[in-house]
């Protein structure tokens, strides 16, 4: 009865652009999505750009989404985050958040 209150979860998938290889970025995109509690994946591209996907209560996807788009890590230059294939899900389909090689 206590998780009548229970928020939609949702999935969504990120792409960011600028300076963000060789930065941390992969280390402190991990930390903020422990700290809030999310789940999924971040890895580097070939093409320089750092892509993955986050689970979670909608509210707190947004503010990863929000974290990738302004903030990063401390010596990140960020030119653009790109968000696709948003859709709700019923349960999370990954058991943390993991960087990938």
């Amino acid at each position: 009865a206590a998780m009548a209150q229970v928020e939609g979860l949702v999935s969504v998938d990120y792409e960011v652009s600028g300076k963000v290889q060789g930065v941390f970025f992969r280390k402190y995109t991990q930390g903020e999505a422990k700290r809030l509690g999310l789940v999924g994946w971040v890895q580097n591209t070939s093409h320089g750009t750092v892509r993955g996907q986050i689970q979670g209560p909608t509210a707190r996807v947004r503010e990863l989404q929000e974290w990738l788009r302004k903030t990063g890590s401390p010596q990140s230059r960020i030119s653009r985050a790109d968000f696709s294939n948003e859709k709700e899900i019923s349960a999370l389909e990954h058991k943390e958040f993991q960087i990938l090689k």
